[in-house]
């Protein structure tokens, strides 16, 4: 952009080259990122970075460095996406400190571990967790949609904002034919939700969880076992949303119920479902996307926190799939971490 007469210069001195060119990033990309979302020109030589344009963008865009420097000096690595986001964070609650966005644990989440948001996507997700009593996360795995929702809810529970934690998935087979399964019912949708009792109890003593779930304080329940209810004083997850049919997800909104909060975790790009069979999640999107009061998070495979390779894996399948599935993880009614005007 051409720089006009208003603007203005401002530069930043870091105290230490290396944790400077961490915080560049790779070809200095994510300078390049903060002057593409600013419009402002960036320029940097060793520690020290001019800023120049109209001074409000300036002034943002260095305080996102100053703080995004004392992330990375913290140990943590951030990208380009961790660039936009801190602008849209730093721009919408000019009141927090970016670089406690890792610090932040979520404390009350049964004490196991410290339990803190790994980017910024993910604190952004927090917050709207914090600020909804709904919230659609969808995004491919390893994105920390369940891990996070979990941790909210026991952190919920530890404060006594909720009386209990309720879990809930779809008993559907990922593209296997189990065949008959022996034992109770208990024993036969056991599997289905193995990974929400390995999340469970990452975060909480086993035989805490136990006695929880034992007196019916932590529920974990195929969808099936929903019906009919109302839940009150809840915290709600209904993990693997995407394998809900529309029906079955209208009958998990509507057993809200008072001093309740759900959360909503899925990845389109993975249903289970007949071919002929549409999927809850995606028709949720599409007749919610407007609704107030609804918060919506859309991860993508640059939020994935599992090993590198995943979110290589998950990229490659998403290319493969496009022209078949078309964008799944975009829609012109959501957009990513903001409740739709």
């Amino acid at each position: 952009m051409g720089i006009q007469e208003a603007s203005t210069r401002q530069t930043l001195v870091l105290d230490d080259n290396r944790t400077a060119a961490r915080l560049y990033g790779n070809r200095e990309g994510n300078l390049r990122a903060l002057e593409a979302e600013l419009e402002i020109v960036v320029h940097a030589r060793g520690n020290e970075i001019r800023l120049t344009g109209l001074e409000p963008k300036v002034l943002l865009g260095k305080r996102v460095l100053e703080e995004l420097y004392g992330v990375v000096r913290g140990g943590r690595e951030v990208g380009t996406r961790d660039v936009r986001e801190a602008i849209k964070l730093a721009s919408d609650r000019p009141d927090v400190s970016l670089r406690r966005i890792y610090e932040d644990v979520l404390s009350g989440s049964g004490g196991r571990r410290k339990i803190a948001a790994k980017n910024f996507p993910q604190r952004r997700y927090v917050e709207l967790i914090d600020e909804h009593d709904l919230v659609f996360s969808i995004g491919p795995a390893g994105t920390g949609k369940t891990y996070l929702a979990m941790a909210m809810a026991l952190a919920a529970f530890g404060r006594r904002e909720v009386a209990r934690v309720v879990l809930t998935r779809p008993a559907v087979e990922a593209g296997e034919k189990l065949g008959f399964l022996p034992g109770s019912m208990a024993e036969k949708v056991n599997p289905y939700l193995r990974p929400l009792y390995d999340a469970l109890h990452d975060m909480m003593d086993f035989e805490k969880a136990a006695r929880l779930i034992d007196r019916g304080i932590i529920e974990v329940a195929p969808l099936a076992f929903m019906r009919g209810r109302t839940l009150n004083d809840s915290f709600v997850i209904l993990d693997e949303a995407q394998n809900t049919t529309p029906e079955q997800m209208k009958m998990f909104l509507t057993r809200l119920g008072y001093h309740s909060k759900a959360v909503v975790t899925g990845d389109v790009t993975q249903i289970d479902l007949p071919k002929d069979q549409p999927s809850g999640l995606l028709n949720a999107r599409e007749v919610l996307g407007t609704v107030k009061g609804i918060g919506f998070m859309a991860f993508t495979e640059a939020d994935v926190v599992r090993h590198p390779l995943v979110q290589s894996i998950v990229r490659a399948y998403d290319r493969d799939s496009q022209k078949g599935l078309g964008d799944l993880n975009t829609s012109p009614k959501v957009t990513q971490g903001i409740d739709p005007e």
